[in-house]
């Protein structure tokens, strides 16, 4: 675990892969109704409620709900339907949040910094692309990822290690020169099963998740940073603000 906050490399890295909600911008998703959502579509198409615990993240329950239905003998034409289902319900709630979105403070100078440093930048998220793509926009933050995967690409979502391995590729950039930043459990998860590094950011105020320092040490996090700007010192970068502190 660093204790001084460099980054605990043994090679430079090449690439920083960043969450999206809660890391680089602030939504304030409806997470709660979401999380309703997919149950009542889930059960709607097959699936036993009791399995499916409501406090559990969106994507832990996409999960439950597809295994739930095949071990009850569901047809996979089925289950595809509940997953179309149930995204075009979350997909709703999240371009209701589209007016309220803000980027989080700091995150267009760390990105401006890490790109003039030639850092390759990816964006992993469990978002619908229409929502990143309006969000990046809105947030004034789009040019600085050419490289995003989203809820929408083909093939596995975050926090599927496979995801994570998908977007490095595209951005020609091994694993193990590579960093993973998030705000949530299910980026450390993904991170750490893809074995790539991960640093974490707490949540800003207001936007509590959860997660706590000793969270995400337990979840694997390398090291933990309060702010964006904070995690730009961690990574070498100036920032004004209060001096750097890691788990």
């Amino acid at each position: 675990m660093p204790s001084s906050g460099e980054p605990d490399f043994v090679d430079p890295i090449l690439g920083v892969v960043f969450d999206l909600d809660g890391t680089l911008v602030l939504s304030r998703h409806d997470f709660a109704r979401m999380r309703r959502e997919v149950r009542a579509v889930a059960v709607r198409h097959g699936a036993d409620a009791a399995g499916l615990a409501p406090e559990a993240p969106v994507a832990h329950l996409f999960e439950a709900a597809r295994t739930d239905l095949l071990s009850r003998g569901v047809p996979e034409g089925e289950v595809y339907r509940f997953e179309t289902d149930a995204n075009r319900a979350i997909d709703a709630i999240e371009m209701e949040a589209l007016p309220r979105t803000t980027a989080r403070d700091g995150a267009a100078p760390l990105l401006r910094l890490l790109t003039d440093r030639g850092y390759r930048l990816g964006l992993l998220t469990r978002s619908a692309e229409p929502f990143v793509r309006a969000a990046l926009a809105r947030t004034a933050l789009a040019d600085f990822f050419p490289y995003l995967r989203t809820r929408s690409a083909p093939g596995p979502a975050k926090p599927s290690p496979e995801a994570l391995h998908l977007l490095l590729r595209e951005m020609e950039v091994p694993p193990d020169r590579a960093l993973f930043v998030g705000d949530h459990r299910i980026d450390a998860e993904c991170a750490t099963r893809a074995r790539v590094h991960f640093y974490a950011l707490l949540p800003a105020p207001g936007d509590d998740n959860g997660m706590t320092r000793e969270r995400f040490l337990a979840a694997g996090a390398k090291a933990i940073a309060e702010d964006l700007g904070e995690l730009g010192r961690m990574l070498g970068l100036p920032s004004p603000g209060p001096s750097a502190r890691t788990a």
